[in-house]
């Protein structure tokens, strides 16, 4: 059992921890959480005794064995797989202790007999047999190829070396371990493989984490870090944010804040309830919209919050591509496709998530779309008044970390008044000085918050995000998710944030065998065929030259559902040859261009219905209203009631074709999609 009693912290002047006490029971998985700053970090430092509390006690047994990431990666010659199996310092202490004696030749005593019999003993029970094969599975999930394992640490960048850190970690036998961001450089497919490892950690764990469907998947117990006291909650994040939510609803006196910011989000959900069908990313988006509405006390007394402003205007298509293919120009003139033979239309509205594992080419599409990469082969036709807000993995380092928010604010807008500029920061969270002080010594979330304001401030009517929760406390995330599901325009989103990506998004692609295809299914099926493209790719290395279709499970498609009216197929059974396979993707990538064509002017017919049956609706509430009072039968008010009665029956007899209507160019449109 951990028992931190009373503690108290000083940071320089400003006090981190005053009288704050917490149990930790043994084998229970601990979220910690709390604002940047708040001693997320210090109270690890405290547990592994490289700091002290200034009063105060922290108990745990004196046997249990820590493990933790380290922050710094030396670039040792050592390679990637030894790196990791050093982790294990208990085996290795007794491996140099074998080569020492096994060395010494001249010993004969039966003392050092007896001791080389105890190490090979001892060596069987800590695993020496086993320990390159687990060490291989660990880096194999953190997505390490098996050529990368032989590599020097070296050779690898920052991230990865960080990667390496948290096999080392994973690698030692512990009973406490203690994880600081273990998702920052990872991601989706290796966070979900680190998710599913740590479920069958059998001791006891404490975890800072902004990832809440990581900490939803992993913790049973949240600890936060509030007004210098440390409060325990039971259950999981989602569990902590409903109760917290409760308690904030008893206590506020906020009331009028938090109604508004219901009504915000309220009027969100209404506007997309009637979009959702069957699909199970549909039905997946319309709970992660319930979920946000009941946490509105949470969002009222969020630090800040901030929004993309409306674009002004709506090209549609906003993209179109055609047998295209991206890459890289190598040193030597030659060219590298990523991923080719894209036949992609982005529409206006759209909401795509874009999945696929590290190295897939994600970014590199990403890069595309966003014309920072010419196409190697094939079109591509941007619409007119395209205005494209595009948030790169790295926008943090093209930022001048020399100058102020400010400065970069008057930069992007020079004939913008400054308190207008100042004001727009505002939103962002830099108020007072913050505004006019050096990036410099701010952390990576607020230059990444900078970054954001940028964006919004360009007004984009195509957002791509490459990542942007990467340096985001969970509160920002959280500012973030709810300005992304109410921006007006188009997005395209790649991320490790699974919350993210199911409250903003609608639909998933997937960038899988150097292809760019339709995923049909949500995060969970995702997950599924994460794992079983991986124990595939595992029993038989040939899996990995075959389409990831046939690799997995049915969940990738790599063509719309209806027949495609190609020439008919051979009446052997013989597989297609290379220019028949070319031929049939032209008429697959033909036809979805056809069913795009044919959906846009019911998709247009649609929203023009609801637009003006919205309308409709808001008159009838006035007439409604005008007639239920009293006043309106009085003879004075008779021509009024006569001009009501004919409004009342105008605006149902149109509400009624409206919506018949409706129901038939929904049903056309359901039957395109399903053909």
């Amino acid at each position: 059992m951990i028992r931190l009693q009373n503690l108290s912290l000083n940071r320089g002047t400003k006090p981190l921890f005053e009288s704050a006490s917490l149990t930790i029971n043994p084998g229970e998985r601990v979220g910690l959480i709390g604002a940047n700053g708040s001693g997320k970090s210090t109270l690890f430092a405290m547990l592994l005794n490289d700091l002290h509390p200034d009063g105060g006690e922290i108990d745990f047994p004196s046997q249990w064995r820590v493990a933790h990431v380290a922050q710094e990666t030396p670039a040792l010659d050592r390679s990637a797989i030894e790196y990791a199996i050093d982790g294990d310092g208990h085996l290795r202490g007794l491996e140099a202790e074998l080569a020492a004696l096994e060395a010494d030749t001249e010993d004969m005593s039966v003392e050092h007999g007896n001791r080389l019999g105890e190490l090979h003993g001892l060596l069987d029970e800590a695993g020496v047999y086993t320990v390159r094969s687990r060490a291989e599975q660990l880096l194999t999930g953190l997505g390490f190829s098996q050529a990368q394992m032989d590599d020097s640490v070296a050779h690898f960048s920052g991230g990865w070396r960080m990667r390496l850190n948290l096999a080392q970690a994973l690698m030692r036998p512990s009973d406490l371990l203690l994880l600081d961001e273990p998702t920052n450089h990872l991601d989706l497919d290796a966070i979900i493989w680190v998710e599913d490892w740590l479920k069958r950690y059998a001791g006891t764990m404490v975890i800072v984490s902004h990832d809440r469907d990581f900490l939803d998947g992993v913790v049973n117990v949240i600890a936060h870090i509030d007004q210098k006291k440390l409060k325990r909650y039971g259950g999981n994040y989602s569990g902590f944010e409903t109760q917290r939510a409760a308690a904030m609803i008893l206590t506020q006196s906020a009331h009028e804040k938090q109604k508004r910011e219901r009504d915000h989000l309220q009027s969100f959900i209404d506007r997309f309830k009637a979009k959702a069908s069957k699909a199970k990313q549909a039905q997946s988006r319309m709970k992660m919209l319930a979920r946000m509405e009941e946490m509105a006390p949470l969002h009222a007394s969020a630090p800040f919050s901030f929004e993309f402003r409306e674009p002004l205007s709506t090209p549609n298509p906003l993209l179109v591509m055609e047998d295209a293919d991206t890459g890289y120009t190598l040193d030597d003139g030659g060219t590298k496709i990523i991923v080719g033979g894209i036949n992609f239309s982005l529409q206006s509205g759209q909401r795509i998530g874009l999945l696929g594992v590290n190295g897939a080419g994600k970014s590199t599409v990403v890069k595309t779309i966003a014309d920072e990469l010419p196409l190697i082969n094939g079109i591509a036709r941007f619409g007119k008044g395209l205005v494209i807000g595009y948030f790169a993995q790295h926008q943090v380092e093209m930022l001048r970390h020399d100058e102020s928010p400010l400065w970069h604010m008057v930069k992007l807008a020079p004939t913008v008044r400054e308190q207008e500029l100042r004001n727009f920061l505002g939103g962002f969270n830099f108020p007072g000085d913050m505004v006019t002080s050096s990036i410099a010594p701010f952390s990576g979330g607020e230059k990444a918050r900078l970054a954001l304001a940028l964006l919004a401030w360009q007004r984009p009517n195509l957002l791509l995000l490459d990542e942007p929760t990467n340096h985001l406390d969970l509160e920002t995330r959280e500012a973030l998710t709810v300005a992304l599901a109410q921006f007006e325009g188009t997005l395209v989103l790649v991320s490790h944030d699974r919350h993210l990506l199911r409250a903003t998004t609608e639909q998933f692609m997937i960038v899988a065998d150097n292809k760019l295809q339709p995923f049909d299914g949500d995060l969970d099926d995702y997950r599924d065929w994460l794992l079983k493209t991986k124990l595939a790719a595992k029993a038989d290395a040939a899996a990995s030259a075959q389409p990831a279709a046939k690799v997995a499970a049915p969940k990738v498609e790599a063509t719309v559902k209806a027949p495609v009216k190609a020439a008919p197929a051979p009446k052997a059974e013989a597989p297609l040859s290379t220019a028949q396979r070319q031929e049939q993707k032209r008429a697959e990538a033909q036809m979805r261009q056809q069913r795009a064509a044919q959906a846009k002017p019911l998709e247009i017919r649609i929203k023009r219905m609801e637009e003006q049956m919205a309308k409709l609706n808001e008159r009838k509430k006035v007439v409604d209203a005008r007639m239920a009072a009293p006043a309106i039968y009085e003879e004075a008010n008779k021509e009024e009631l006569k001009s009501l009665v004919l409004d009342q029956a105008y605006i149902a007899r149109e509400l009624e074709e409206l919506e018949s209507e409706w129901l038939e160019k929904q049903a056309e449109l359901e039957k395109l999609s399903a053909a």
